[in-house]
């Protein structure tokens, strides 16, 4: 308990009077130790499924909080998030979430190994059961005039 001297002396007790302060070191101490758990534990919140996902040089746009992810595994397994889930139950899966309403967006992620004909036919399923609104995720890449400027008249090279 912290104590201090009132100005002329002692007080009539004879005694020290107590101060009414409130002591913060212990709270920033609490403070700083959840701030380094969030700055751990907020990494790991991330969808990490390991897909090889192609790049695409247009422009990102800003994801909403909880965005929905639906993912083609190059073994051309689905997930939803990390949940994995069957090519029957995808759409009884995305009507059986709390969150999800047909309106919102889906974020469709397949691997570079996925054949086309694959992505479509989950795009048709998603169609097909209500969800028109679909965005495909890519990595951001480097657009090809940064990469090779006029004057050297290099070209990017071929994908492979």
């Amino acid at each position: 308990m912290a104590t201090s001297i009132i100005e002329g002396g002692f007080d009539d007790d004879e005694e020290f009077s107590e101060a009414h302060e409130i002591n913060v070191t212990p709270f920033i101490d609490v403070i700083l130790v959840l701030l380094i758990i969030f700055m751990v534990a907020a990494p790991l919140s991330t969808v990490d499924l390991p897909i090889n996902l192609p790049s695409s040089t247009a422009t990102p746009e800003k994801k909403p909080d909880k965005p929905t992810y639906v993912t083609i595994k190059p073994d051309l397994a689905l997930a939803i998030g990390e949940d994995p889930v069957k090519r029957v139950d995808l759409v009884r899966t995305l009507d059986g979430m709390t969150d999800m309403s047909k309106d919102r967006f889906i974020f469709l992620r397949a691997d570079r190994a996925v054949p086309y004909g694959e992505l479509m036919d989950v795009l048709e399923i998603l169609r097909a059961g209500g969800y028109p609104k679909i965005k495909l995720v890519a990595l951001e890449g480097v657009p090809a005039a940064a990469t090779s400027g006029p004057e050297t008249g290099a070209q990017k090279p071929p994908n492979g």
